[in-house]
């Protein structure tokens, strides 16, 4: 019987306590394993990789345990409705760039807080309840920030691709990253109600929960908790992340694009960036530019690469940045 392969020796740098983990090829394999499938079991992990369990339970308790890894469960309301997403270009005066972002990702509203080459502007997105709000903290809170020179507003209308459908490691693309590069419509959002809701707040505190545990916590039985899980993730509206920064995973290279595709040209762009494993994010917008995304890479030639190849048709209609620093990623503040 072949006996699992010992770990290599850790950097002298890679304590537990480490803000920023050192990851080597093991850590990776188990990272980019549990992304895919986040509550599989640590004994599949270690079947497929070929490594002893307590091997990847050891690995898995260090990484979280510096907080730059965590397993987490969110409700994609994008799909859902009932809310507008607004997508926000906060113009800063000079010297004003960071001390506007930190205070932007400090509200309770904003989902994505970050600063890119560019103009010195803060990239927001923040959930609001209809126009009217989107009016007053246009023109309101946040206009009249110190340090904030302007704002200029978009509002999502489709969410279209996710950080879940971001793994250039795989050999297959998710169902919405496929039927995007196809061209073909997304799946239609289903309703939730409370016990649908109960349920996503239990695995976004541990997405890992047994089915045993969830179905207790919901005074359910087992077989109904896994038919409830089932339904939200096959609709998409349910996603169950491996949060890790994708310098992290090997890509520390992102890239903010934006398009202004004629009507008549934006099926074919939007099927090429589809086809593109670098896109980790991509909405459909009101505006000019209605087509804003987000790329990460290995590499500034990587990122050269995929401009060129990706937007070979789209001429001058293109802006792209390079991010600088993240301060809010999916509603938390960024490490």
């Amino acid at each position: 019987m072949s006996r699992p392969p010992a770990e290599p020796p850790r950097p002298a740098s890679a304590s537990v306590a480490s803000p920023t983990p050192v990851l080597d090829t093991i850590d990776l394999a188990v990272l980019r394993l549990l992304r895919r499938r986040p509550r599989a079991p640590l004994a599949d992990v270690a079947t497929a990789l070929g490594i002893h369990e307590r091997t990847v339970a050891r690995r898995l308790d260090r990484l979280t345990a510096t907080g730059r890894i965590r397993f987490t469960a969110v409700l994609i309301h994008d799909f859902l409705g009932g809310s507008l997403i607004a997508e926000l270009a906060v113009r800063c005066a000079p010297g004003r760039l960071h001390d506007t972002a930190l205070a932007l990702a400090r509200r309770s509203d904003t989902h994505s807080v970050e600063v890119a080459t560019g103009t010195p502007e803060v990239f927001v997105e923040m959930a609001v309840p209809d126009q009217r709000h989107l009016l007053n903290v246009v023109d309101g809170s946040i206009a009249r920030m110190d340090g904030v020179t302007g704002v200029h507003s978009q509002v999502v209308l489709r969410l279209l691709l996710t950080a879940n459908d971001w793994a250039p490691f795989d050999d297959e693309p998710t169902e919405l990253r496929r039927a995007v590069s196809e061209g073909r419509p997304l799946p239609e959002p289903i309703a939730v109600d409370e016990l649908d809701e109960q349920l996503v707040a239990l695995l976004q505190a541990d997405a890992r929960m047994s089915m045993t545990r969830l179905a207790r916590e919901l005074r359910v039985g087992e077989s109904t908790a896994r038919r409830r899980m089932a339904r939200l993730m096959g609709s998409h509206i349910l996603h169950l992340r491996l949060e890790a920064e994708p310098e992290l995973l090997g890509f520390p290279v992102e890239a903010r694009f934006r398009l202004a595709a004629a009507p008549e040209e934006r099926s074919a762009v939007l099927r090429a960036l589809g086809r593109e494993p670098a896109v980790r994010h991509l909405v459909l917008t009101t505006g000019t530019h209605s087509l804003l995304g987000y790329s990460s890479h290995r590499t500034l030639e990587e990122l050269d690469a995929f401009t060129t190849r990706a937007f070979r048709d789209a001429g001058s209609a293109v802006e792209t940045a390079l991010l600088m620093r993240s301060y809010k990623r999916v509603g938390r503040m960024a490490a």
